[in-house]
């Protein structure tokens, strides 16, 4: 009799210690899914706003006829920023990615700070009913940016710190989770970029 209850003992120990182990492989794997989902809605409203941009330098074409160099930068720093983003949407996981998602951004933001200096060579464009419409999409867009990227960094250290507590660390090393989850930070602020059409209408 007692070798039975040893026996049974022994199996429910098992159990849970499996019960377990398996509790924190779906908390990682849950985890992970909440940040990559939230890193999706960030890269939703960078397209949006990559789509405002192109629909800003388009507007501004005809006005700008002599500004091919300043519209050809702003377009190119455009493309480079959405290739980030898409190549960032598979594996936001990855540093060098992330990395070069921020330098993207940054680059970006060099070539709108100079289209808006030029932008003060045109009021007619300044005071255009397009452009003003365009700088109140922008507002609402870095909104949700801002938004998002703040909900995705606060999921990413969730992950992180449940990965490196122990003993998760040990089962996530096992399990295959060795890369930690990438903060996106950029190097100024998203709302910086908005103050480029924003700055037409002063």
């Amino acid at each position: 009799m007692d070798f039975i209850v040893q026996n049974w003992l022994l199996i429910i120990i098992i159990l849970i210690i499996v019960i377990w182990i398996v509790k924190i492989y779906n908390n990682l794997v849950s985890y992970k899914t909440q940040y990559k989902n939230a890193f999706e809605q960030i890269s939703v409203q960078l397209k949006r706003r990559l789509d405002l941009i192109g629909n800003l330098v388009d507007g501004a074409k005809k006005y700008m006829e002599h500004e091919k160099e300043t519209l050809m930068a702003v377009t190119q720093a455009r493309s480079g920023l959405l290739q980030a983003t898409q190549v960032a949407e598979n594996n936001p996981s990855n540093a060098n990615v992330m990395a070069n998602l921020t330098t993207s951004q940054v680059a970006l933001e060099s070539a709108m700070g100079g289209f808006n200096l030029k932008m003060e060579d045109y009021p007619d464009l300044k005071a255009s009913e397009n452009m003003m419409q365009l700088s109140e999409e922008m507002t609402t867009t870095e909104n949700r940016i801002a938004s998002a990227r703040q909900g995705y960094n606060d999921l990413v250290q969730k992950f992180n710190e449940y990965k490196k507590s122990f003993p998760n660390i040990i089962f996530a090393s096992l399990f295959g989770f060795n890369a930690d989850a990438q903060n996106l930070e950029f190097s100024a602020s998203l709302e910086q970029l908005n103050e480029a059409p924003k700055n037409l209408f002063k």
